[in-house]
């Protein structure tokens, strides 16, 4: 008990202005930036999840393309060495040079060439043998000495497997001079005849650029590089052919890059790729550039928010801190009876009440001081008061009288003028405002409630003429029992305001009542404006919010909040509208939890 009143001690020691900033910073600034950091580091987590995953996706698409362009060559090598005409043609031993070329010219000029235009990744396919009879020449060669001692044809033959896909460097093919860059699939010939008496070799070179487009393609996510068994690096994004200037490929050294997230993936887990990868290096600028953007706007949004919050603070410290030094000024001349009033704009807020008292006071404490008859003056204050009171009853008595006179004087000059249409609504007018101050009861039967309605309704028809009807369908058995008055009123208001006044033809308001499965359902509808979908869902949204909600359809508000409040959960409300159609409200009400006006004129409990 001591701690809590020490601590109150304390907070009512703090000055105005300072517990104004202690409230900004503690209320306002500490939750805003403490959101703002707890904020960023979960959508700083967010952001390198989703980018894992796309680099993932990235290093596997990738992939999946450098697979499918390989296995392309290895479908095509794999038709050529089970091209039992071509295996033949290459075992044959001719007879002399117009032997071959008639057996060229016949079955063997396009035979290797027609695989090219349908996969698009091969630049070349040869066929090699050491068949001495053959004429070298266009896609066939004489695998001789020199043959024998070539980068690709060593490294086919030291991996001591039948197919192999290869990386070396060769004389390039447009210039002897100059040496050049090969990817190959390297398979031997031997499907028919394992021991022919000559060797015979598929080699199919594919094009670098192809393998280098799907690498160059990721650079934005991923820096790529396309290893071999060897490490060494084959095609990478930063060259466009890796390496073409050394004598040697370079090696990939994962040493030197032990400080950043290396992601490794096999290019497949055939014999004839084994050991060859795909390397992936983050770029790390999408993370970074995605971090910062967030910052920025976030950073933007924290400030715009702080410095709007410190403007409306310092508006709110001033007009209190103001008003208050003025009345502490005051109230120490008071001290000193001088007795001046603050002739300030105190407003309606505590602080303006109080100045309001304040000059109440002094006014009093003055007419006190200068009035020796204190009681007198008590007494005749007391009796103004009394007074004041019976004019107010008089006056809030004559008022009700005073229309009522006032209709009465119309419906009798309308009469003599025999004004029947005038005369016959004022009847239902001063009907319908006689039973607004004399309907004391909550809940009234359904057709008490018509009644009221239809007044409401001739009054509507008086208003628009021939461009409003209403039609009314209510059973017998649904009129006996009872629900909260002004229930099918308000919405037979709303469907007038909201929906038969904006449209250009003859607007229609129809009534249903009756009694369906043990439920009383009362439908109001209209064929007025309607609404569209996100307006309908607007109104709903605000019709079912427990905080008041001034301008969005406040009677219908009203007879929902009152069905809710006496029948709880229970009660069936609905809104349907279309937008140029109109809108139909109805309700369901169980009958057992309604009253029913018995025969006699007693009441009993629905069923």
């Amino acid at each position: 008990m001591f701690s809590k009143l020490r601590v109150r001690s304390i907070v009512n020691d703090i000055p105005l202005n300072y517990k104004f900033m202690l409230i900004f910073l503690i209320g306002i600034l500490l939750p805003i930036f403490a959101s703002y950091y707890l904020f960023m580091d979960r959508m700083s987590e967010l952001i390198k999840e989703r980018e894992e995953q796309n680099l993932k996706i990235s290093l596997e698409r990738a992939r999946k393309d450098i697979h499918s362009m390989i296995d392309g060559g290895i479908a095509v090598s794999h038709a050529l060495i089970t091209d039992k005409l071509l295996t033949e043609s290459m075992d044959r031993d001719y007879d002399g040079q117009l032997d071959f070329y008639s057996t060229f010219d016949d079955m063997l000029r396009h035979r290797v060439t027609s695989y090219i235009p349908t996969n698009n990744q091969i630049q070349r396919i040869g066929i090699y043998t050491d068949n001495p009879t053959i004429v070298p020449g266009g896609d066939y060669y004489f695998l001789d000495s020199t043959m024998h001692s070539s980068g690709w044809y060593q490294q086919w033959k030291a991996a001591g497997e039948s197919l192999r896909v290869v990386a070396y460097r060769d004389q390039a093919v447009n210039n002897r001079a100059a040496t050049s860059s090969y990817l190959s699939i390297i398979e031997k010939m031997d499907y028919y005849y394992a021991h022919s008496s000559y060797q015979k070799l598929v080699r199919i070179d594919f094009y670098l650029n192809r393998f280098y487009d799907v690498i160059a393609r990721e650079k934005n996510s991923l820096e790529l590089y396309l290893v071999n068994d060897q490490n060494q690096i084959i095609v990478s994004a930063d060259d466009k052919f890796h390496g073409e200037v050394d004598s040697q490929y370079s090696l990939f050294d994962a040493s030197k890059m032990a400080d950043k997230d290396i992601h490794i993936v096999p290019i497949g887990s055939a014999s004839y790729v084994k050991g060859w990868k795909l390397i992936g290096l983050p770029q790390g600028t999408h993370v970074k550039e995605a971090m910062l953007s967030m910052q920025l706007y976030f950073g933007m949004l924290a400030g715009i928010i702080t410095l709007i919050t410190s403007i409306f603070i310092y508006v709110m410290l001033r007009s209190y801190n103001h008003r208050v030094k003025r009345l502490s000024r005051h109230m120490k001349k008071v001290g000193n009876e001088k007795f001046e009033l603050i002739n300030i704009d105190g407003g309606q807020d505590e602080i303006g009440h109080l100045i309001c008292n304040f000059n109440m006071m002094t006014v009093q404490i003055k007419s006190l001081i200068n009035n020796v008859y204190k009681l007198e003056i008590q007494q005749r204050s007391q009796e103004a008061e009394r007074i004041r009171a019976e004019l107010y009853m008089l006056q809030s008595q004559m008022n009700p009288h005073f229309l009522f006179n006032t209709l009465n004087a119309l419906l009798v000059v309308s009469a003599k003028n025999n004004y029947v249409e005038v005369k016959d609504i004022i009847k239902d007018l001063s009907k319908l405002l006689r039973r607004l101050l004399n309907w004391k009861d909550d809940v009234v039967t359904l057709e008490e409630e018509m009644s009221f309605t239809i007044m409401y309704l001739g009054i509507e028809k008086f208003r628009f003429r021939d461009k409003f009807e209403y039609h009314i369908d209510i059973t017998d058995e649904a009129k006996l029992y009872k629900i909260p008055k002004m229930s099918i009123q308000q919405l037979a208001e709303n469907a007038c305001k909201h929906g038969i006044q904006a449209i250009e033809g003859l607007g229609i308001v129809t009534i249903r009542a009756g009694i369906v499965n043990e439920h009383l359902r009362v439908v109001v509808s209209d064929n007025g404006k309607g609404m569209d979908q996100e307006r309908l869902q607007s109104v709903l949204d605000h019709m079912r919010r427990k905080e008041e909600s001034e301008g969005y359809n406040i009677g219908m508000r009203n007879v929902y909040r009152r069905l809710e409040l006496y029948y709880d959960d229970k009660v069936r409300f609905d809104l349907v509208s279309r937008l140029g159609e109109g809108t139909e409200v109805s309700f369901e009400i169980p009958l057992h939890l309604l009253e029913r006006q018995g025969e006699e004129g007693g009441v009993e409990h629905g069923i």
